[in-house]
């Protein structure tokens, strides 16, 4: 946040807008699957697995050999973040009805402590509205719900505000963990598995070198825009000191080892898919996410950070289908986001001569411009706040100055687009005449947030040019490379073959709630029943 003359704000929720009926349940005179798994991919670019697809033998590759592939699937928001993509995944709904529209406002909070550390303590508290983990159980109280992840945001967002058994890894312990939102103590079994796989016993001191010999991979090992002067050749080698191994476990292809153990583990437990009734099991992988943001998506190790993926996957997979048969078995694959090459280096893959990075204080001009209108104007100024995307104003506090709030975001818009590396600045209320078809950007952002709320304009970086210096590469824009996620459906129900025409994220939901047989109990999602994925469909 900026330190200026505007306080920050934080994004509130939209309200719901005008959409289709929800879609009827399917047809549950065919054979329902028994686990239902929705495997996200971090950052999981869908170039990654059209350049390497020859190299890919194992899970990743199966999925596309034997599923139903959309390869134009998109997280169709403008904020590409992992906590508004992953709210998307199973709610069939965007940022605006979600609230939850970045990561800064996504599950951390102090009102619900981590059991066992003193980190940060996270819950579903800001989700609003019903996931498909929500509609299962109402339709089948005995269904089994386990989300298991990295990150706290990745395993709580894509089930929702329920109380189900969701998992993700403390560094600071070096052990999964909940929070109070979910349970008092941890159960036995969670208990047993961190004292098992100790990760300072099974982690520290292992090295990563590659998987594949090194004619195998077309990237150079020895870029020095990657890693901010870290280490960026291989092999890498994990700390013996069990502190440093813990934390920096998460850099490392162990950590997706680590996880797929865990969700294992508690498939076993909890008996998932053997007991009769429909369960559901959410695996959300971050390895990638780490990877790319370390050495960047265009990197020898984001190569082979994939090619092992791969291979995880597919020893997963193989041994959810022995548990509970692959007639039983359905899966979706996909990610929260995509990913933008480094400034510094120039992509093998795309265009970015000429990006930059755009330093949030850049930005001090457009809000003390906004700021000198809102004080001529007689505006509170701790009404207002910059969070480098968007310019947002408590509108409790403003009640009834909805024209002098539109020349305070124009003061600011007109400054902002002088900026270089700003593509475009657009007022919400101005997006709402957009033509959303044609203007992705537009739609994107109408997406994200309700023209009449707290957003009262948002800045687009010009492609490949990011905001800050914390990490080599980021995401987060409207861009298509950013939006732009894998989605395959594989299982008994679904049919085997690319589809090229346009889908979203939010389509997943309603689609699962539909193979499932069940009630999207919602009152309006944005995701539609992707028909086309059934076997035999035309």
């Amino acid at each position: 946040m900026l330190p200026l003359l505007v306080a920050p704000l934080l994004l509130l929720a939209g309200v719901a807008r005008g959409q289709a009926p929800p879609p009827a349940a399917g047809d549950s005179s065919a054979v329902r699957p028994s686990l239902v798994l929705v495997l996200t991919v971090d950052q999981l670019s869908p170039r990654y697995l059209e350049q390497w697809r020859e190299q890919l033998t194992g899970g990743l590759g199966r999925l596309l050999r034997e599923g139903a592939v959309f390869t134009q699937a998109y997280q169709d928001h403008a904020i590409t973040e992992t906590a508004p993509g992953h709210a998307s995944i199973l709610s069939g709904r965007f940022p605006y009805s979600t609230g939850i529209a970045a990561n800064a406002v996504g599950v951390n909070t102090d009102d619900a402590p981590l059991l066992g550390t003193f980190e940060t303590g996270a819950s579903p508290e800001r989700f609003t509205g019903t996931t498909l983990a929500d509609w299962l159980v109402q339709a089948e109280p005995a269904s089994r719900v386990l989300s298991v992840s990295r990150k706290d945001r990745g395993a709580i967002l894509p089930v929702g505000r329920g109380k189900h058994d969701v998992y993700w890894y403390a560094r600071s312990l070096g052990r999964f963990t909940t929070s109070t939102w979910y349970a008092d103590t941890l159960p036995t079994w969670v208990t047993r598995f961190n004292d098992e796989r100790r990760v300072f016993a099974h982690h520290a001191g292992r090295v990563w070198d590659l998987l594949l010999p090194d004619s195998a991979y077309t990237e150079p090992d020895s870029v020095t825009g990657e890693s901010f002067g870290q280490e960026f050749t291989f092999p890498y080698t994990m700390p013996t000191d069990s502190m440093l191994a813990a934390n920096l476990l998460i850099s490392f292809p162990f950590m997706d080892e680590h996880t797929l153990d865990f969700a294992w583990r508690g498939v076993q437990e909890l008996q998932l898919g053997r007991r009769g009734v429909p369960d559901l099991l959410a695996v959300s992988l971050s390895t990638t996410d780490a990877v790319g943001h370390r050495w960047g998506p265009d990197s020898r190790e984001m190569h082979d950070q994939v090619l092992r993926l791969d291979r995880m996957v597919g020893a997963f997979l193989d041994s959810l289908v022995q548990a509970v048969g692959e007639d039983r078995l359905s899966v979706v694959l996909t990610s929260d986001h995509g990913m933008a090459p480094s400034p510094e280096v120039r992509s093998t893959r795309q265009d970015n001569r000429g990006a930059r990075r755009v330093m949030l204080d850049e930005f001090q001009a457009p809000v003390n411009a906004a700021a000198v209108v809102a004080a001529r104007a007689k505006l509170p100024l701790e009404a207002l706040g910059f969070d480098g995307f968007t310019l947002s104003v408590d509108r409790e506090l403003v009640r009834g100055r909805s024209r002098d709030l539109r020349r305070v975001a124009e003061a600011f818009a007109e400054v902002a687009r002088s900026i270089p590396g700003v593509l475009r600045v657009d007022l919400l209320d101005d997006l709402a005449k957009s033509d959303t078809v044609q203007d992705a950007i537009a739609r994107r952002w109408l997406h994200m947030f309700r023209p009449g709320g707290n957003e009262v304009a948002v800045v687009t970086l010009a492609p490949y040019h990011i905001f800050g210096d914390a990490n080599v590469a980021t995401h987060g824009s409207p861009h298509d490379y950013d939006a732009h996620v894998p989605l395959v459906f594989w299982g008994r129900a679904f049919g085997a073959g690319q589809d090229d025409g346009f889908v979203r994220v939010v389509d997943i939901a309603p689609t699962l709630a539909d193979l499932l047989g069940i009630a999207v109990r919602e009152r309006r999602v944005d995701g539609v029943v992707l028909t086309r994925a059934r076997r035999g469909a035309p």
